[in-house]
């Protein structure tokens, strides 16, 4: 696995179940890395399993919002709680999506410097709602995201994406996890 510290010092199980040394392999083969939150999970494989059910479900489901703005939405929660890993890992991913390391670099600091559609700038400042204020949340925002096309599922997305990444982020923060190296430097 890696020799860089992870997350809290708990032991990846050895030997690994046949299904997550194969989901590992794969994961090495398309991204080059085992991302450290799975390595991190990887201490207990139903915790594991249940992370990356939900994370796979939200962020390469079936979805009316694009794998783009699902990353947008991770890397703006991500700024709001400052999380480290998510900041550098899904910064990494809107790069590489978008092909504008600009706007990775611009949702890292503050989404609302961005250049924006009105209908990125709704989805976010409603995902960040969510993070400061969920409480606050009220039928005229939920109106605002309807006005520039998000249909009830897709609220309903916005809010999965956004609420999996306060939890992501506060877990990632709470046991010290640290990104993988390799983010740092990809899709500039």
């Amino acid at each position: 696995m890696t020799d860089t510290p992870i997350a809290l010092d708990l032991p990846i199980v050895d030997p690994l179940p046949d299904g997550t040394a194969k989901f590992f392999g794969i994961c090495m083969e398309k991204l080059g890395l085992i991302p450290n939150v799975l390595q991190a999970y990887a201490h207990n494989i139903d915790k594991l399993n249940a992370f990356t059910g939900m994370y796979n479900d939200l962020m390469l489901g079936e979805s009316g919002l694009s794998k783009l703005e699902r990353e947008m939405i991770a890397v703006a929660v991500s700024a709001e709680n400052r999380c480290f890993y998510c900041l550098v890992a899904h910064g990494a991913a809107v790069r590489e999506l978008s092909g504008k390391p600009e706007l990775g670099e611009a949702l890292v600091m503050n989404y609302r410097v961005a250049d924006l559609s009105a209908r990125e700038r709704a989805m976010l400042d409603f995902a960040v709602m969510m993070t400061k204020s969920s409480a606050s949340i009220e039928e005229p925002h939920r109106q605002a995201l309807r006005d520039v096309g998000f249909s009830e599922a897709d609220i309903w997305d916005i809010a999965a994406v956004a609420g999996f990444f306060n939890m992501s982020n506060r877990m990632a923060s709470a046991t010290d996890m640290r990104p993988n190296a390799e983010y740092h430097a990809l899709h500039r």
